[in-house]
């Protein structure tokens, strides 16, 4: 049975109203607000479980996916909107977002999402989309490693191209400091303190050495017990890829650790830090370690990945035609299928795609 059914813990009253941002086009205000909850309750009835057990399963086969199916959202969701961009392999008409920065050789979890997708194809051919699916994967990764939950609407259409540079540009890097992170944020949408509030998913996963080498050596804003730990994992030179928790104590329980561990300098990447350095963060982040530290869970990171989502969305919903417009897509040597799409999409041409690795 699956564990998540029956548990859904639906967002209180957010601490910010939920903001739909207003795009060029006109009719992208009406098309979101079809975005439901319910979206796939006749055309995929199964589609939620079947997706909930993919993570189950590869939680179970490696905690550490839990975090990488988290940050795999994350990082689709700021190139332009939550699309499953960032699955796409590169072809002849651009360069995908995995040889990104913040991506190449650490961005995981895509044979997770092949398996998931096989699956959602065999029993709904041509339904449910790449980008509901990361969607999805990233609210289970969260429960089941402990986390909160929040309602996800459903209804997003796949990307057909993707932006490496966008990615380049616009996913946090570790090095960033507070004045960049709040750019990153507010590019898509997100508040000062939304930013402080999503940061905490760093409470779980892991980083490697050559992300946090340089503060460990060279900050001063750092425990310098933990410094010396870290040094003893991580030498000037060499050991790149070892891994580390982002989280020292427990990373892989989705909890309020991380923010505490800000407070006395433990913070392991420069980023983390910046958000209790002497600046404005400051005040939000001992809210965290209260007597009942879930209610900060409720008033901030609840709401906050509800914001993400919605806000940033590729214009319209995942909808099909009559066959008007057919893209053919490769999906990894699993399946080949057509990729449909509304016979009005604004910006959307009738074009035949070379292959890419996901549909």
């Amino acid at each position: 049975m699956s564990i998540f059914k029956g548990s859904l813990i639906k967002s209180p009253i957010p601490y910010i109203s939920l903001l739909l941002l207003v795009l060029s086009i006109p009719s992208s205000e009406a098309r979101r607000d079809k975005l439901s909850t319910c979206y796939y309750s006749s055309t995929c009835p199964k589609a939620l479980e079947i997706v909930e057990d993919g993570v189950v399963e590869a939680i179970k086969e490696e905690t550490r996916m839990g975090a990488s199916l988290l940050r795999l959202h994350f990082h689709d969701c700021f190139v332009n909107g939550c699309d499953g961009s960032v699955l796409l392999d590169d072809n002849a008409t651009f360069t995908g977002e995995k040889t990104a920065f913040p991506n190449a050789g650490s961005i995981r979890g895509f044979g997770v999402v092949d398996r998931i997708k096989a699956k959602l194809e065999q029993v709904c051919p041509g339904v449910v989309s790449c980008a509901d699916l990361l969607t999805l994967a990233a609210r289970y990764a969260v429960y089941n490693l402990g986390g909160p939950s929040w309602e996800v609407k459903l209804g997003r259409r796949d990307s057909l191209t993707a932006n490496r540079t966008a990615a380049n540009i616009f996913i946090p890097a570790p090095v960033s400091n507070l004045t960049t992170l709040t750019a990153n944020f507010a590019a898509v949408g997100l508040s000062f303190k939304d930013m402080v509030a999503l940061s905490g998913a760093h409470t779980i996963g892991f980083a490697e050495c050559r992300t946090f080498r340089s503060r460990i050596y060279n900050e001063q804003n750092i425990n310098p017990s933990y410094a010396k730990f870290l040094q003893g994992k991580c030498p000037q030179s060499g050991n790149d890829n070892v891994l580390q928790g982002l989280d020292l104590k427990t990373p892989s329980h989705f909890d309020n650790l991380y923010y505490k561990n800000l407070l006395v300098q433990k913070g392991l990447l420069h980023s983390d830090q910046e958000l209790f350095n002497g600046n404005k963060a400051d005040y939000l982040i001992p809210k965290t370690h209260d007597t009942k530290p879930d209610s900060y869970h409720r008033s901030a990171r609840g709401p906050a990945p509800v914001r993400f989502i919605i806000t940033s969305l590729l214009d319209g919903l995942h909808l099909f035609d009559t066959g008007d417009y057919h893209w053919k897509i490769h999906i990894t040597s699993l399946l080949d299928g057509l990729h449909l799409f509304d016979t009005d999409s604004y910006h959307l041409s009738a074009r035949r795609l070379a292959p890419v690795r996901y549909w």
